[in-house]
């Protein structure tokens, strides 16, 4: 059985009349009709990345030193999953990163996840405050709060932001241990930043979240300066 090649077929000119009459007949001016969509360009790592950042931080740096050290361990761990794949984000040590409201450990934060990328590493990454995640992770009526919980948990690079600005309460006490947890078992790098002094962190938290925050993360204290608040004029 032989098979038959079709040649790509063009409009021709009556076909194109006949589209134009039935177009006229509508009050349909040819020239709105929409043309063929085209092919997108192709994003890069790095746009791709900041596509799915919050504006305020898609330009974000990170130039700390003990930030930047935290990069360069991270995507020397990177492995590819297979020959010839680009290397991704697996296991690696964790941040904490303490200092008053308008430190910039958030821009830092950012800015460390598009260093990341820029050094040739994938990532696959989940960004939340505290107070949200908690919100996202409290039990109601049409949401399951355990599959959202594993979720987070697995995810290969978790920034969590403002770590003890939500109401203290056993239940968060409870959900912040079960999130810290698993991450400290697997080995899943965290950044972690909080308004609170690293002192202060363990009677939010608890024994048993800051015994481990202590073994998987470097603590990072930045200078007590506010960097949102405009610099007056001397």
């Amino acid at each position: 059985m032989r098979t038959r090649h079709r040649e790509p077929q063009t409009l021709g000119e009556g076909t194109l009349d006949r589209m134009a009459r039935i177009l006229a007949a509508r009050n349909i001016d040819p020239a709105t009709v929409a043309a063929p969509a085209q092919e997108p360009e192709p994003f890069s790592p790095l746009e791709a990345l900041s596509a799915g950042m919050p504006p305020r931080y898609r330009a974000a740096v990170a130039d700390h030193p003990q930030v930047l050290a935290w990069v360069r361990t991270v995507a020397e761990a990177a492995v590819a999953p297979n020959q010839g794949a680009r290397r991704q984000v697996t296991t690696g040590p964790s941040l904490l990163m303490a200092g008053v409201v308008g430190a910039g450990k958030t821009h830092q934060a950012y800015g460390a996840v598009r260093r990341l990328v820029q050094s040739g590493v994938g990532v696959r990454w989940r960004a939340t405050a505290a107070a949200d995640l908690y919100a996202a992770l409290r039990p109601r009526p049409g949401a399951d709060s355990e599959r959202e919980l594993a979720a987070v948990s697995r995810c290969p690079l978790l920034i969590i932001d403002d770590l003890g600005a939500a109401k203290a309460s056993e239940w968060v006490e409870e959900v912040t241990y079960r999130l810290i947890n698993r991450r400290y078992n697997h080995e899943l790098p965290t950044l972690i930043t909080t308004n609170l002094a690293i002192r202060d962190l363990r009677a939010y938290v608890g024994d048993r979240v800051a015994s481990r925050l202590a073994q998987m993360t470097t603590r990072v204290e930045f200078e007590q300066v506010d960097r949102r608040r405009p610099r007056l004029a001397a």
